[in-house]
Order: C-alpha cells, then structure tokens, then sequence
C-alpha cells in the first residue's frame, strides 16, 4: 500500500495570506483562522517557532482547534541550526543568565551560550512540542541549516548532536548548500548518512544556478518523506529583503505542478507517510497550489463555492 500523502502550506498566519482574502470575513482571530486553513488542509508548518520558543499554552491551543488527523511540522529553533536568534525573544530568565557581553547583543548563536543554558533551550523546545506529539499531532521537527553550513565533519556531528537532543521527535533536515547533494558518490553519501541515522531528507524545488541551490531530487531516508516547495523566484532567491513573502513571490503553473506528482507518487511508494508543503507564502498562492496539487494526487477535494475550499480527503492514497 503506497504511503499516505498530506499537503498543505509553510504557514496559516501570514501577513500576506491573510490580507489576500482567502480567509473569510468571519475568521478575524487566529483560532478562527487556524480552523478554517484546518477544514481546508491536513496539514501546515509551523514556523514561528524557527524565532522563538513559543507560550506553553500555544501548542494545546493549535491541538483544540484542529481536527484529529491533523498534523503539524514544525521548523526548529534557529540557534538549533547555526543561525542566529533575538536575544530578547529569550525568556526573561535565561537571559538573565547569560554573559552581559551577550545581554547586550540584539542577537545570540548558539555557540556562544554557557551549557547550560543551551541544555536548558533545547529541554524546553523539546517539552514545547510534547502536547502536538501525545495528540498524534507532531509530524516531523524541520532543521533548515544555512547555506554556509557544508558537508564537512562538524557539521555532520552537529547533525547528530540535534539528533539526539531531539530525542523521541522525527528530524527533517533541509541543506540549502549545493554540496550536499552533487551529481556523485558524495551525495549517495549524504543520502546514506541520514537514512542510517534515520533522518528526514528534505526534498526541495527551488531557483537553480547559485551555490545555495540544492538540486530538486527525491529520495526517501526515513518513514516519512517531506517535500518543500519554494518556487522559481530566482530574482530575489539571495537578495536581502525586508519579508520572506518577497523571497517566495512565485505562483506555480500547472504544468510545474504537474511534474512533481509521479515523484511524489514515488515518495508515496516507499516512505509511511508524504508532506508535501507549499513555502511560495507570498499572499495566497503557497494555498492555491497547494489546493492544484493537492488535487492533481487526489487527495485534496476541489475549490467549492463561496471560497471555502473544504477538504474532500483528509487522507492521502
């Protein structure tokens, strides 16, 4: 039996997406609108939590207002992965313990807290994500490394070290250096470190020709597959901008869409489970290709009257 197939978008809240219309009139508090992207999609990323842990309470909330089979990835911390984070979305306690030359820094990486506190970060993002994963919520935990993070050693216990930290959660791991995945043995070597590991390998679709451009191929390393769509905008691929929505402003054709649906097919002949998740957030069209594709695998229902696109499958094949 092929795999079960989810897609949905990078993210429900938007600026952008939520100024587009798509959501109704109705849906003017963020509950109204996670319930309504719900009865739409089976799935979303969550990626607030790359800038800050998030408030207890916002992970029971996300599971009260989805339906059952809903399932939630979740994009890791950003210290987590090499980047760096606001050292005021730290709560009030850990940055008081931090070295005052860090206090004084708009922004900290992760190398440059004591143990201990880093420890204590990693204990509560990982206790942050229990109530998704004891409601069979939690898909897999997105660790997007940087493009200056290459195939080197370090970096490869870097990998395991989040690895274990993670624990009991499912990691996904997306490379946006090229190296990672050449036309050569070392990719099948990198593709052999992560399912031997049980890693996630993140398969992606996005601008080619610069040396962040991971190539858009597919394989699968572990139970579940995730496939990230980020469009074709190469004009702004590397460009400082001042929202991501500029980065990802490309509406898919169908004819693009198209191409994916044997490989994910393929995907869904190996791995458990399929993610399948729209990152072009640029207004509504991370939404609307997700609903194309979405109905391309026949696991999506199609756009009803009105503007509610109410799912006809929650499922998959």
């Amino acid at each position: 039996m092929p795999g079960r197939i989810l897609v949905g978008s990078c993210s429900w809240a938007d600026k952008t997406l939520i100024d587009s219309g798509w959501y109704p009139p109705a849906a003017k508090s963020p509950e109204h609108r996670l319930r309504f992207y719900a009865d739409n999609f089976p799935i979303v990323e969550i990626d607030s939590t790359f800038y800050a842990i998030p408030d207890e309470r916002n992970p029971r909330a996300w599971v009260e207002r989805t339906p059952p089979q809903f399932t939630f990835d979740v994009k890791a911390y950003a210290p987590f992965t090499g980047h760096a984070a606001a050292v005021k979305a730290l709560a009030k306690e850990l940055r008081e313990e931090l070295p005052a030359d860090v206090q004084a820094k708009a922004n900290f990486y992760a190398k440059v807290l004591p143990p201990e506190i880093l420890d204590e970060v990693w204990r509560r993002f990982n206790e942050t994500l229990l109530p998704l994963d004891s409601a069979g919520k939690l898909g897999t935990v997105l660790f997007q490394y940087p493009p200056w993070f290459g195939p080197r050693a370090d970096n490869r216990a870097m990998i395991l070290d989040a690895k274990e930290r993670l624990g009991q959660y499912q990691m996904a791991v997306e490379f946006r250096n090229a190296m990672w995945m050449p036309e050569d043995r070392d990719r099948e070597r990198t593709l052999k470190f992560l399912a031997d590991n049980g890693i996630t390998y993140v398969c992606v679709d996005e601008p080619q020709g610069f040396k962040s451009s991971v190539p858009p191929f597919t394989a699968v390393t572990a139970p579940t597959a995730l496939v990230r769509m980020h469009g074709h905008n190469a004009e702004m691929w590397t460009k400082r901008v001042k929202t991501a929505a500029e980065r990802f402003d490309y509406l898919y054709s169908e004819d693009e869409l198209r191409e994916w649906v044997p490989r994910v097919k393929d995907l869904a002949s190996e791995a458990r489970e399929v993610h399948v998740l729209m990152n072009n957030c640029h207004r509504d069209y991370s939404v609307r290709n997700a609903r194309e594709i979405g109905e391309m695998l026949g696991v999506l229902g199609p756009r009803s009257e009105g503007g509610n696109q109410k799912s006809e499958a929650q499922g998959g094949l």
